[in-house]
Formats: C-alpha cells, sequence, structure tokens
C-alpha cells in the first residue's frame, strides 16, 4: 500500500492507517530528513525479527536506530545524560544525526547492541515525528535492504514497485535524500564521529 502524506499537514485518515499498522506490528517504509527508512513499533518483536529477514541480518548483530519526536523520552531509553551532551542535542536536533548513547532498561532486548547501547535520532522530517508523537512510542529505524542508495531510492513511487511486496505501507512523503545520517558515539570520553554524512560536524564540535 502506497499512502501519500503532506510534509507540512499530514492527512489525519492515512496517518490512523499507518499508526494503526504499527500497532498491529506491521513494517513500514517511510520518509525522513535523510533517506527513506524502514522501520516498524520498537515494542512488536515479530516485527522486528521480520526486518532482520528481509534484510538477512541476525538481530544480535544488527545496528538499528530509534525514531523519536523530540528529546522529551529521551531519559526512558537513554541513561542519564549529562547537561553537556544534552546541549549538543538540542543544538543539533531535529537534524540528520545518529547519536549513540548507553540504552536505559526500557529498550527492547532484541535491540540493544551487545555493548548496550542506543542510537537515537530525531529528523528533521514532520511526517516521521507525526507518525511516532501518534504512535507514543519510537520507531525502530534502518535502511532499505539495498547494497547502495541510488538515484531510484529517492522516489516513494519507485520504493513501492520495488518493495511495496515485502512491507505492509511505504508512506509517501514527497522526494527523499541517498546520503545517511551522521553517526556520533557518545558514550566515551569524547564524541567519536563513527560514519559522516548529511549533518555538519560543526555542530558537535
Amino acid at each position: 500500500m502506497l499512502l501519500q502524506l503532506h510534509p507540512e499537514n499530514p492527512n489525519a485518515r492515512h496517518l490512523k492507517t499507518i499508526v494503526e499498522c504499527l500497532r498491529n506490528g506491521g513494517v513500514i517504509i517511510y520518509p525522513t530528513d535523510t533517506v527513506y527508512g524502514m522501520g516498524c513499533d520498537i515494542f512488536q518483536p515479530k516485527a522486528i525479527e521480520r526486518i532482520c529477514r528481509i534484510k538477512q541480518i541476525d538481530p544480535k548483530k544488527a545496528h538499528f536506530s530509534f525514531i523519536c519526536s523530540d528529546l522529551s523520552h529521551l531519559s526512558d531509553y537513554a541513561k542519564s545524560v549529562d547537561t553537556p551532551v544534552f546541549r549538543m542535542l538540542k543544538k543539533a536536533l531535529p537534524g540528520p544525526y545518529t547519536f549513540i548513547l548507553p540504552a536505559s532498561r526500557q529498550v527492547p532486548k532484541m535491540l540493544k547492541t551487545k555493548r548496550d547501547t542506543v542510537g537515537i535520532r530525531v529528523p528533521d522530517n514532520n511526517i516521521c515525528r507525526t507518525i511516532v508523537q501518534e504512535l507514543g512510542n519510537p520507531v525502530m529505524s534502518t535502511s532499505l535492504p539495498v547494497e547502495h542508495y541510488v538515484e531510484e531510492y529517492t522516489d516513494p513511487e519507485i520504493i513501492h514497485e520495488k518493495f511495496g511486496k515485502i512491507v505492509d505501507i511505504v508512506v509517501d512523503g514527497g522526494m527523499g535524500g541517498i546520503t545517511f545520517s551522521t553517526v556520533i558515539d557518545l558514550t566515551g570520553p569524547e564524541p567519536e564521529v563513527i560514519r559522516e554524512g548529511a549533518g555538519s560536524l560543526e555542530l558537535i564540535g
């Protein structure tokens, strides 16, 4: 199913369909402020397993991140964040960054890495943030099941043609990008850039 959502004013009926799909263990493809991502409700283990099968990855080795609507749920999923780190997050988010933080107990076991960390993402994209708001908890985020993002994967209609049969809903939020988020590890004494992507590094200096 391909459902169109207006970036500024998402259609309430379509939004309800997407949220119900997630609550029922569905898998969706949706826009972010970088590339189109694939995800599900973080509290639906069967949906997480399904995504791992689609991507042919071992759940224990996967690196999924959480899409949050804002920083208000940060303390739910990440262990105590000190003031300088919180300031950095506040400055950079919403934006094209994934911040790796120590995971709290509320992070489902399946989604914790071996290092007991979690990747937190607050994209500068109204559609995915609204979906998360309506759902009431984060959406798990991973890349599409492709080797490389190329120009055609910026078009939701082509994405639907290619992947519509293996997911429940493709959310059409307009053209996407092909550059990933910048990944920054905040679990050590100093911020460490794991992957340089769309986000400017000046914000975390």
